[in-house]
């Protein structure tokens, strides 16, 4: 059976095209806006949201990401409050929806009760921050056998026989990370990202998304010159729903249609 995030990859190979994966972290400004960004980000054309469970401690996140999760948490946005949030979003737009996590709100739930809740919400997939390769065959499988996917990271630090081990279980799309330390907008593409795509397309066909520090049309396009099947912008998103509050829906789908546009450039 072919997941729903493989047939959106499927869909841009079969184009030409090049995807923009948005992160958004739920409960900020409050979920009522969560489930219109999700909205008119779909409506700017997302090959899939990236939708956050918000964290006390988000070690890989920066600072605009960090107090995003505080205001969320602030309002007691809990992890299922995230789920069907999301859920009714898919619902409205069709567009794959990776759960972001760091491990330990899942495992307060449980791995095999967060894939059957995800999967009854409609969710395409779940992507764990902090989950080990080594340990991530059983989360893999409960996920697969409801259809869904495991999206795993992938650093500029990670050999060809590390990437292989992450890819064994991953599905749907590998998180390339394009620098070492935390999430937020930067000047430049890191030069670490080319090289670490090179590395994860000599052992595996899955698609590639390149995070950490995409903010501007420029370095996305850098990112897809260089092999990255998609994009994820994070923390450039965040930062506008920070300053636009419950008026950031037109500004991120505007945003997302402008990453998107940008690919005429290279034609």
């Amino acid at each position: 059976m072919t997941s729903r995030l493989q047939q959106a990859f499927h869909a841009l190979r079969e184009t030409g095209r090049r995807g923009v994966i948005p992160y958004i972290t739920a409960g900020d400004p409050d979920l009522a806006t969560t489930y219109e960004l999700i909205v008119a980000m779909a409506r700017g054309g997302a090959t899939a949201i990236e939708v956050g469970v918000p964290f006390s401690d988000p070690a890989a996140d920066g600072p605009v990401i960090q107090r995003a999760c505080e205001r969320a948490l602030a309002r007691g946005v809990k992890l299922n409050d995230v789920i069907e949030v999301a859920g009714r979003a898919v619902k409205a737009t069709g567009v794959p929806i990776v759960l972001f996590s760091y491990l330990n709100p899942l495992l307060r739930l449980g791995l095999d009760r967060v894939a059957q809740h995800a999967a009854d919400a409609g969710l395409a997939g779940v992507l764990v921050t902090d989950l080990p390769a080594e340990s991530a065959q059983g989360f893999s499988q409960a996920l697969q056998r409801r259809g869904l996917d495991l999206v795993s990271l992938v650093a500029p630090t990670s050999t060809e026989q590390r990437i292989a081990l992450i890819s064994r279980h991953a599905t749907g799309f590998l998180y390339a990370i394009s620098v070492t330390g935390v999430t937020g907008t930067r000047q430049q593409l890191s030069a670490d990202a080319g090289a670490l795509l090179d590395r994860i397309h000599r052992v595996t066909d899955l698609p590639v998304a390149v995070g950490f520090g995409i903010s501007t049309a420029e370095q996305a396009r850098e990112a897809w010159a260089q092999g990255a099947d998609a994009v994820i912008v994070g923390s450039a998103i965040v930062r506008k729903i920070e300053e636009f509050g419950a008026q950031a829906p037109v500004e991120v789908e505007r945003f997302v249609r402008e990453l998107l546009a940008s690919q005429a450039v290279e034609a």
